[in-house]
């Protein structure tokens, strides 16, 4: 998300910052305060930026870097009329108010002369202390100590505000406020940007994107969905109501201005004319474990089933197994995005037999990350980010045929199987555990 951001906002990760990537303190290399407030009005994974004064291994290296900092830099926040306060904040390791104000103490060298004001300062800095990552093994001393000027927050009270608990019209599979937030942020989602979800649902992924000034709208085969009928995935609630909708959830939060419409439609037929539409595909496919993945079907094959959306709505459905919804994705993707859109998606995964090369690819597009998220110890899914780097020509409409990772990806079709094969034996092995 932060690599996403600072591609857009401006700025990068220092050189220093690659050997210790899976620190929580990261030293980035932001042009000014401007694009660094920017970034935070943008990240729910970080809680704040700092302007870095010095850092070190030890506390001695510590206070010789700070004591290297520009004065001049120092000085317009250390004036006599001004005001100020320091904290501490320790990872993985809890200090007692006397350890804190003995190491506040010792930054007495530092030319302060305004006033200490603990409840409204104008100015306040931090001393960060890193003490690693494994809490059953924690140092002495910090392995890492950082000391800044606090700039701005992150914006983690948005995975408060927009929590699916409080959401107007929920669905079976309608994503965490937290990760809609990071997919926006992933597809680089900027205000007047077009946003599009072909697997749109109950429009979860179209509320982040909004939030951001995008306009957003989406597709879904399931007429019930996109229209607000039928039954409620609510607990305690049988029907839908008149009002559950996906306009209503974007009008919960004062978001309305920015939707488009949804689409009662199958994605893996055309319905879009030809060109460049969207700046951004952010998408949840459907993986056979909550949803059903559904393309419409004809009288004709052998494999069918009618089903009734609605008391006038009938429609053919045939199996849609998953290497065809990634591909097609994919395929669509490299269509209708912009030069230099992205499409963000998750591709569900058996981790035992997973290796990259699974990864869906396309001429058109630029694999930029690859993130997972544990659903359990055989499983997960892999927010997969892509960038459209070439034109679509008629002759990569069907490219995928012919490389040789289609192949190894369509053994995932049958990740139901497996995933309920892993659920079937845990449940076995806890009964069995339970009897002795």
């Amino acid at each position: 998300e932060i690599t996403s951001l600072l591609s857009l906002c401006g700025g990068q990760f220092s050189g220093e910052q690659e050997i210790r990537v899976n620190s929580p303190f990261w030293i980035l290399n932001i042009p000014s305060e401007d694009m660094a407030r920017g970034l935070m009005k943008r990240t729910v994974c970080a809680k704040s930026i700092f302007e870095l004064w010095g850092h070190g291994r030890s506390a001695g290296e510590l206070y010789a870097s700070l004591k290297n900092y520009p004065t001049d830099k120092m000085l317009p926040y250390l004036q006599s009329d001004s005001t100020y306060k320091i904290r501490i904040h320790t990872f993985n390791k809890t200090l007692t108010q006397a350890q804190k104000i003995k190491k506040i103490d010792a930054l007495e060298f530092l030319p302060f002369k305004g006033k200490v004001n603990l409840k409204n300062p104008e100015h306040i800095f931090w001393i960060l202390e890193d003490y690693g990552m494994n809490p059953n093994d924690i140092p002495e001393e910090p392995i890492h100590l950082y000391f800044g000027r606090w700039i701005a927050d992150g914006q983690r009270e948005l995975i408060e505000s927009y929590s699916v608990k409080k959401r107007h019209f929920i669905g079976n599979t309608s994503m965490d406020a937290c990760l809609s937030f990071i997919m926006a942020n992933h597809g680089r989602v900027k205000p007047n940007d077009m946003v599009y979800d072909p697997f749109v649902g109950t429009g979860g992924l179209l509320i982040s994107s909004a939030h951001f000034g995008a306009y957003v709208c989406g597709t879904d085969i399931d007429y019930n969905t996109i229209h607000g009928l039928g039954k409620a995935s609510r607990k305690n609630q049988k029907w839908r109501g008149p009002d559950e909708n996906i306009r209503a959830n974007l009008r919960q939060y004062g978001l309305e201005k920015y939707y488009l419409d949804a689409l009662v439609a199958d994605s893996s037929r055309p319905i879009w004319r030809k060109g460049m539409l969207f700046d951004a595909i952010i998408t949840d496919p459907p993986y056979g474990i909550r949803e059903a993945p559904r393309r419409m079907g004809s009288q004709k094959e052998t494999v069918k089933s009618v089903e009734r959306s609605t008391e006038n709505h009938f429609f053919v459905s045939s199996s849609y197994h998953l290497s065809d919804i990634f591909f097609d994705l994919l395929k669509f993707a490299a269509e209708y995005l912009v030069m230099g859109g992205r499409l963000v998606y998750w591709l569900p995964i058996y981790r035992p037999e997973y290796t990259e090369e699974i990864i869906p690819r396309h001429p058109c597009l630029k694999l930029i990350s690859n993130c997972e998220q544990m659903l359990s110890s055989h499983t997960s899914r892999r927010l997969i980010t892509m960038e459209k780097v070439k034109e679509f020509k008629d002759q990569d409409e069907s490219s995928y045929l012919l490389d040789g990772q289609y192949m190894p990806y369509r053994g995932h079709n049958s990740f139901r199987e497996k995933y309920f094969s892993g659920v079937t034996k845990r449940i076995a092995k806890e009964e069995k555990d339970n009897q002795k």
